[in-house]
């Protein structure tokens, strides 16, 4: 692949990296949607389809999954007939999605379409695959952003005609180098694919040994024991109030918040490491001042991210309300296994939970001490967390390579796309 001047504006669009077949090709031309797709807006009839949603970020969607119902009620059958190889325009706009978001529809073979959305299939002469990738290099960026001048209406959707959409024009190739952008790029996602499934079999490894390795629901001995303990005898009952102290943090209103001062370890610093701060310059009460290695357990919050337990390796700091410092006998307790048994007990409340909107849970501290669970010697205890260590490191080194080949695709599609400026698609 070689390098090109990349122009834009008024003179030529070449995109930075070309192949070398095309590297002497003319440059590429801006062609509105209208001229190269047309619209589907055949409605679904008497057919017995599948209603779907899209969504930013995800795609294509069932009704009944996304909303926990088919909302189409009686009227599905007004809905637009959308085939594989058609594209969909979602006119609904959100923060990371700020322009709406198009995504076109492979494996489905026909679906009903709310009416709402815009739909259109590509002419002969046009790569789906190129324009699928066009429009995901645009997802966040300024494809539609002249298109819509009158930000948002009161329903959510974004005030853009059919008429103006298709007056879109998009920077295409020949079709042999649109060809040729799409397979590279499918071969990345191919490899984004796999490692993700890799990263998912060491997670639903991780999750089948732990349910191994601790006793299960009735029993007071796991199934799986090493060596060394197979004759240690049964784990000890023992509740969360027996085995851990759990200390909440500071009710801090935001005209408390300073620009400097003790950092305010709050949910989103417990979720996101490159989170700002906010700040206290406030004296900080020692019980609930966080140090690194500290054992932290959000009671307030989503399962799956922010809700739940997790060792601080932040900065040393001032612990927010809807978070406990959870302090424990050393002797009794060792730390990488009381991050375990908590996240034993997020387990179990994700068990008990349903539905979507069920997903915000919060725990009261009284209702939290009284959870049993059962307990090993402090040998076997670190035995376990060892092993499951190790898994959680080759987990993290498996997730790091995923974000290395997303990003890589990334890179590679500014190079292959020309750099186009605010006016242009």
């Amino acid at each position: 692949m070689k390098s090109s001047a990349a122009t834009s504006g008024g003179s030529a669009l070449v995109p930075k990296r070309r192949f070398p077949e095309f590297q002497d090709a003319p440059a590429w031309n801006s062609v509105s949607l209208r001229r190269a797709s047309v619209p589907v807006d055949e409605r679904v009839g008497e057919k017995k389809l599948t209603p779907v949603s899209i969504s930013a970020g995800i795609g294509f969607v069932p009704q009944a999954e996304k909303f926990g119902r088919d909302i189409s009620g009686n009227q599905y059958q007004l809905y637009t007939l959308v085939r594989d190889g058609d594209f969909v325009f979602n006119k609904g706009n959100s923060l990371k999605f700020p322009q709406g978001c198009i995504y076109l529809l492979q494996g489905w073979g026909q679906v009903a379409a709310p009416n709402v959305f815009i739909a259109f299939r590509l002419k002969a002469g046009y790569s789906n695959g190129f324009f699928q990738y066009c429009f995901e290099q645009n997802q966040h960026g300024n494809q539609l952003k002249k298109h819509i001048t009158s930000g948002a209406r009161s329903n959510g959707l974004l005030n853009i005609s059919k008429n103006t959409f298709f007056g879109i024009e998009i920077a295409t190739p020949t079709l042999l180098e649109q060809q040729k952008i799409a397979d590279c790029l499918a071969s990345a996602d191919a490899l984004i694919a796999a490692q993700g499934r890799k990263v998912d079999a060491l997670k639903a490894h991780k999750k089948g040994l732990m349910q191994q390795l601790f006793p299960q629901e009735g029993e007071t001995q796991p199934r799986l024991r090493f060596p060394e303990f197979r004759e240690a005898g049964e784990w000890e009952v023992r509740t969360i109030e027996e085995m851990f102290s759990l200390i909440n943090g500071c009710a801090f209103k935001p005209e408390d918040w300073q620009t400097s001062g003790t950092p305010i370890i709050r949910i989103q610093n417990l979720n996101d490491p490159s989170a700002e701060f906010n700040y206290s310059q406030e004296p900080v009460p020692e019980r609930n001042r966080v140090e690194p290695g500290d054992l932290l357990f959000a009671w307030s919050g989503t399962l799956g991210s922010s809700f739940g337990a997790r060792i601080w390796n932040g900065p040393s700091g001032v612990l927010n309300q809807h978070i406990f410092k959870v302090l424990m006998d050393d002797q009794q307790v060792t730390l990488q296994f009381a991050l375990l048994v908590l996240a034993k007990v997020e387990e179990e409340i994700a068990r008990r939970t349903h539905g979507f909107k069920a997903s915000f849970v919060h725990v009261k501290k009284s209702d939290l001490v009284k959870v049993e669970m059962l307990l090993p010697s402090p040998r076997e205890q670190q035995r376990i967390a060892d092993c499951l260590t190790s898994l959680d490191d080759l987990i993290a080194a498996e997730s790091r390579r995923l974000d290395t080949l997303k990003t890589h695709k990334k890179g590679l599609m500014q190079l292959l796309f020309p750099s186009i400026g605010e006016a242009e698609v």
